[in-house]
């Protein structure tokens, strides 16, 4: 099987997780500059064998987007454009950075650590991809 890629997109930084080959689990993989994704994403396509992209969309409480979809539409709307053999799917990312940010404080991790916001965005588009796999499995039962 392919993997499935997760994308938590922002401004300045980019978290993104992945799938094992059999898409049981969950695995951070990396944080980069915003403005490198169509390189990173070029470079890791030629190596990894990807089916589906997950991009968490930011949604409010009273589940209208985001603000922040002004920046993520864009590069949805490129994307799918660049890359129209791979399924895109957008998933509700509410919440993800406070529960990246508990993880890591029930992971033990010191304060210096939970200060850095690339893991914390690496560890949002594990959430985003973990919440993604566990709705998949509960479509399929």
């Amino acid at each position: 099987m392919a993997r499935i890629l997760s994308i938590d997109y922002g401004r300045k930084r980019t978290g993104l997780a992945v799938t094992d080959p059999g898409q049981i689990i969950a695995n951070r993989l990396t944080t980069i500059p915003t403005h490198t994704i169509w390189d990173f994403l070029k470079d890791y396509f030629n190596k990894e064998d990807v089916e589906t992209v997950v991009v968490g969309y930011p949604k409010q409480m009273n589940n209208q987007a985001s603000e922040s979809v002004r920046y993520i539409n864009p590069f949805l709307k490129k994307f799918q454009q660049i890359y129209p053999n791979i399924k895109l799917e957008i998933f509700d990312e509410r919440f993800t950075s406070k529960i990246a940010f508990q993880t890591m404080i029930d992971g033990g991790l010191k304060k210096q650590k939970r200060q850095d916001k690339a893991l914390v965005d690496a560890i949002s588009a594990t959430i985003i991809l973990q919440n993604y796999l566990e709705q998949k499995r509960n479509l399929l039962s």
